[in-house]
C-alpha cells in the first residue's frame, strides 16, 4: 500500500473538490472551496462504501465462474480459459479492496490542518489562474483543446500546472503524482495522455520564449 503523504491526499482532494463544481472556478470564494472540501470527503466515504460492494459483487462473480468451468467446460482448454477469466476478476475484487482499506486513513488526514490548507490553496490557485493555466495547457496540446478534454484529465493537468508555476512543486513531482492521480481516476490511457502533455507542458515553460508567471 502506498505512504500517503499529507500532499499526496491534498492533491486527490483538491481534485475531488473541482469535481464538485461543474461551472466555471472563476472568483471561487475560500467558503465555497472549504465546502467543495467538505463535499470531497464526503466522496471519499462514498467511494469506500462502493470498493468494499464491488469487490463483494467481483469475487462472486469469480467464485461463480470457477464452479462453471467445473461443471460446463467441456475440455481442458475451456476450462484453462474460465480459470483465467475468474483470477482476473479476483484480482480487481482484491485491489478494489485495496482501495477501500485506504480510505480511513485519506479521510482521518483529510482533516489534517496541512492537508486542508494545502487542498484550499491549490483549489484556490487553479480558480484564481485558471485562464493563464488553460493557456498553457492549450499551447501543450497537439491536434486538441482544452475544453474538449475530459473534465478530470483537464482537472489533473490543471492542478499540475498551477503547482509547478505557482505553489513552488518540482517539475518531477507535479508529473509523477498527476500521472497517479490519472491511473486512479481517469481512463485506462488517461495516465500516458496526462504524462504526454505535461512532458510538453515542462519543456515549453523551460524554453527562452515560455510566458513569464
Amino acid at each position: 500500500m502506498q505512504t500517503q503523504t499529507p500532499r499526496r491526499i491534498a492533491r486527490e482532494l483538491a481534485l475531488l473538490s473541482l469535481s464538485q463544481r461543474p461551472q466555471s472556478l472563476e472568483k471561487l470564494e475560500n467558503q465555497e472551496i472549504s465546502d467543495l472540501l467538505l463535499a470531497a470527503i464526503r466522496t471519499l466515504t462514498t467511494e469506500a462504501q462502493d470498493a468494499l460492494t464491488n469487490a463483494s459483487s467481483e469475487l462472486q462473480r469469480s467464485s461463480d465462474r470457477l464452479l462453471a468451468s467445473e461443471i460446463r467446460a467441456a475440455d481442458v482448454e475451456s476450462a484453462r480459459v474460465m480459470v483465467s477469466e475468474a483470477v482476473e476478476v479476483t484480482t480487481s475484487a482484491i485491489n478494489r479492496l485495496g482501495v477501500a482499506l485506504e480510505m480511513p486513513e485519506w479521510i482521518q488526514l483529510a482533516n489534517q490542518q496541512e492537508v486542508r490548507s494545502y487542498t484550499i490553496s491549490v483549489v484556490g490557485t487553479v480558480s484564481a489562474k485558471v485562464k493563464q493555466i488553460d493557456e498553457i495547457l492549450g499551447n501543450a496540446l497537439v491536434d486538441w483543446q482544452v475544453h474538449r478534454l475530459a473534465k478530470i484529465d483537464r482537472d489533473i493537468l490543471r492542478i499540475a500546472i498551477a503547482e509547478i508555476l505557482f505553489l513552488g512543486i518540482p517539475d518531477r513531482i507535479a508529473i509523477n503524482e498527476a500521472v497517479d492521480i490519472a491511473k486512479r481516476y481517469s481512463s485506462d490511457e488517461g495516465h500516458k495522455f496526462i504524462n504526454g502533455v505535461m512532458r510538453r507542458v515542462t519543456e515549453q515553460l523551460k524554453a527562452p520564449t515560455a510566458p513569464v508567471s
